[in-house]
């Protein structure tokens, strides 16, 4: 079997339990316009008169992963994302990267939740979607965008339902601070770093008076990074008494930038971390922002997406997501993500590779 066929029996073992939601005498096969999607996002394209420009114009190149005569159309594309069902397609991608992060032999320890954050006002902007990235191996593991009349709280604790979490670390902000997400992470197997804020007065209120009150373990550590000198401590002491299931911690961070004035925070575990451990899992968890936000903004172009009937945005932000975790594999780290895209655009092999890497 050629290496462009395993790469394809590979994405249909994950994608082709996916519904097909159109008519039994469809021209296309399903897999195959997915793959078409995932090769043109890899060079840069961002919308279905891009994807059937791509089919039309690189048949050559996807000859070598399937088998089609005549392009799919605008319209197929465009049908394809507005109709595919999101849950669905969620659930093949994060079973899609799980097989792909077990093969890399790389467990992540940290996994942060976060959601794309927008220019508040901002009414053109692509619609919310939660993310779960790993630290360690730089892949974004799951992803969902909210249905209509849920929100924030309710995505993450699907994208929670969707990954494995035996031996990970979730980190979240306040928003997520709440017995609900404690009890789906702990009874998955994982733990969990939750920032605390005064949306939590009651729980803030017992924090800061067990830290005034017991002697809490401490850490420094001062590092200098881009001319700015950066100070940071930890401070953790035992809770006396639960007050989520699996809470075993409370956590202070205060850091310095120069000069600037300290800046506190507050966190609850639910495992008993040394300071030095804390001061770096905190510190983890805004990888997502220039590992897989920033990229979806400036190589991806995903602010600029304008994907907004029905099911298209979250099927675009999928495919994103898994566009931008093959670019993550698809070289050595010191390749820039843009010099990858246009490899993928320029090279039929290397944009056939970086297909047949991830499988």
């Amino acid at each position: 079997m050629s290496e462009g066929a395993t790469a394809i029996s590979c994405l249909e073992s994950y994608f082709g339990a996916v519904p097909d939601p159109r008519a039994p005498n469809a021209t296309h096969r399903l897999g195959d316009l997915i793959v078409m999607m995932i090769a043109t996002s890899l060079c840069g394209a961002s919308n279905a008169t891009e994807f059937a420009l791509f089919a039309q114009e690189r048949k050559q190149a996807l000859s070598r992963l399937i088998d089609y005569d005549a392009a799919p159309s605008h319209d197929t594309f465009s049908r394809l994302l507005r109709l595919l069902d999101p849950e669905a397609f969620g659930r093949a991608f994060a079973a899609f990267v799980a097989a792909f992060a077990r093969a890399s032999q790389e467990t992540p320890e940290v996994v942060s939740l976060l959601r794309r954050a927008y220019e508040k006002g901002l009414a053109a902007s692509p619609p919310l979607t939660v993310s779960a990235f790993a630290a360690e191996t730089r892949l974004c593991l799951a992803a969902v965008s909210p249905s209509d009349g849920e929100n924030e709280v309710e995505a993450a604790l699907k994208v929670i339902e969707l990954i494995d979490l035996t031996g990970r670390l979730i980190t979240a902000d306040a928003l997520h601070c709440h017995t609900r997400m404690a009890e789906a992470i702990t009874q998955r197997g994982g733990d969990y770093l939750l920032a605390l804020k005064g949306n939590r007065r009651h729980w803030l209120r017992r924090a800061n008076l067990q830290l005034a009150d017991a002697t809490p373990s401490i850490a420094e550590r001062v590092e200098t990074s881009h001319g700015r000198n950066e100070w940071r401590q930890a401070e953790i002491v035992a809770a006396t008494e639960p007050l989520m299931p699996g809470h075993q911690a409370f956590i202070r961070i205060t850091s310095r930038r120069d000069q600037a004035k300290p800046l506190i925070r507050l966190f609850m575990a639910s495992t008993l971390l040394s300071p030095q451990q804390a001061i770096d899992l905190t510190r983890a968890h805004w990888q997502i922002e220039n590992g897989l936000h920033w990229m979806l903004d400036v190589h991806l172009d995903e602010d600029l997406s304008r994907a907004r009937k029905n099911n298209a945005p979250a099927n675009r932000a999928l495919l994103n997501r898994l566009a931008r975790n093959i670019l993550q594999a698809a070289d050595v780290p010191n390749v820039p993500i843009s010099h990858r895209i246009k490899k993928c655009a320029w090279n039929d092999d290397y944009l056939i590779n970086a297909i047949t890497h991830m499988r």
